[in-house]
């Protein structure tokens, strides 16, 4: 899948994550619709995830927008995704709420380009969807 010349802005998820560099949304032939939008295509824990259900159960759309933020749930993801991704869903969230949501996926969309061959690089594996180069982004 090569990296749209715009990431639509309901490919941010709730918590904080593009996923538009989810290697769910890059490596499928019927790429996951992403967080905001319908379950189809999504992966269980996607699915079933308590981030989630928790905003929409406050009827908020991003969990930036919440008194409680950043709550357990979102340190603990955070942690994970940290350690596991070098990535920080939290500088994610303060970065739109600083300067705009189309900044962040703008920036995204330059962070997360293959320079080979104009795929995208999957977040979880720094792997690009099109030539399969590993490149640290």
């Amino acid at each position: 899948m090569r990296m749209p010349e715009k990431i639509e802005a309901d490919m941010f998820a709730r918590c904080g994550m593009n996923c538009m560099v989810c290697y769910k949304h890059c490596y499928h032939k019927k790429p996951c619709a992403g967080c905001l939008n319908s379950d189809r295509g999504k992966p269980e824990h996607c699915r079933k995830c308590r981030i989630k259900d928790c905003a929409a159960g406050k009827n908020i759309t991003y969990c930036y927008e919440c008194a409680d933020f950043p709550c357990k749930q979102i340190k603990s993801l955070e942690k994970s995704y940290n350690s596991r991704y070098h990535a920080s869903l939290l500088e994610n969230s303060n970065d739109v709420k600083e300067h705009g949501m189309k900044a962040l996926l703008e920036k995204h969309r330059r962070k997360y380009k293959c320079p080979d061959c104009g795929g995208i690089i999957s977040l979880h594996d720094a792997e690009c969807s099109e030539c399969q180069h590993k490149i640290r982004t």
